[in-house]
């Protein structure tokens, strides 16, 4: 295996190499690789979450190569290399599981990460990170950002004692959205506002329900594809297209497809 990580290392060194690289390569920064980083990361979610190993494995080796490249990007700068990077990880690893290197005892998984969480947060107090919010990445998608500043706000005690308030207060933010809703008018900022509070009480109340709301709305959208593939299937069986249909036609036979078997509806 490490062979082949000095052969990768080798691969980004020579594409960035100002003589003879890829000139692709050799104009990207940071700033500009991370949108592929990010986009990377998602594609090895997409593979798991269709159970495909192979399709895993090559996604895993193209974020792989997101990790090579910004190291290779900072290695140039001065600034640190691969194997930085490479420690800083296993110091980390080791740092929070002193139960397994160290002479720590934790019994379970539940204990393990309330350790897991207070280890982090002493780190971030050493790093002058003072707020219980510090350190929640803005550049995550908002649905998961919400979800990580409920849970650090939730460790402190801000937090319903049950799903009830948190099912209450999604009620309470869909009222004042319905309020704010006029017909025929450009949305204002109070009403975008309010459909942002419906969204975060909702991540709320998925969160104290033991649901991980990425997770949530992944399925939701691979349910809406399927009976919208059955919508389309059906209207192809006579010659026509969705637009070429009623809305009330597309209802009903979305109604169908609630029923119809998953193989038939599509993925």
């Amino acid at each position: 295996m490490t062979r082949e990580i000095d052969r990768l290392l080798a691969i980004m060194a020579r594409l960035r190499d100002p003589k003879g690289g890829c000139p692709w390569d050799l104009e990207q920064t940071f700033a500009t690789i991370a949108p592929y980083t990010i986009e990377e990361a998602y594609e090895v979610a997409d593979a798991i979450d269709r159970r495909d190993m192979a399709a895993l494995r090559d996604e895993l080796g193209d974020l792989l190569l997101q990790v090579v490249f910004h190291a290779q990007m900072a290695a140039e700068s001065g600034d640190f290399g691969f194997e930085d990077v490479a420690r800083a990880i296993n110091d980390k690893m080791e740092r929070r599981h002193p139960h397994v290197f160290g002479d720590v005892r934790i019994d379970n998984s539940d204990a393990q990460t309330r350790a897991w969480e207070v280890q982090k947060a002493n780190e971030r107090a050493a790093g002058g990170e003072a707020s219980t919010l510090s350190g929640v990445a803005r550049g995550l998608p908002a649905l998961l950002r919400a979800y990580k500043l409920q849970n650090r706000a939730a460790r402190v005690g801000f937090d319903w004692p049950d799903p009830n308030g948190a099912l209450d207060k999604l009620r309470e933010e869909i009222e004042e959205l319905a309020a704010e809703i006029v017909p025929g008018s450009a949305p204002s900022a109070a009403l975008t506002d309010e459909v942002g509070d419906v969204l975060f009480s909702a991540v709320n109340l998925a969160r104290k329900l033991g649901i991980e709301p990425e997770d949530a709305l992944r399925g939701g959208n691979r349910k809406f594809e399927r009976r919208f593939a059955h919508i389309e299937k059906r209207l192809a069986a006579q010659g026509r297209r969705p637009e070429q249909a009623t809305l009330e036609e597309m209802e009903a036979l979305w109604q169908d497809a609630k029923t119809a078997p998953e193989t038939e509806s599509g993925t």
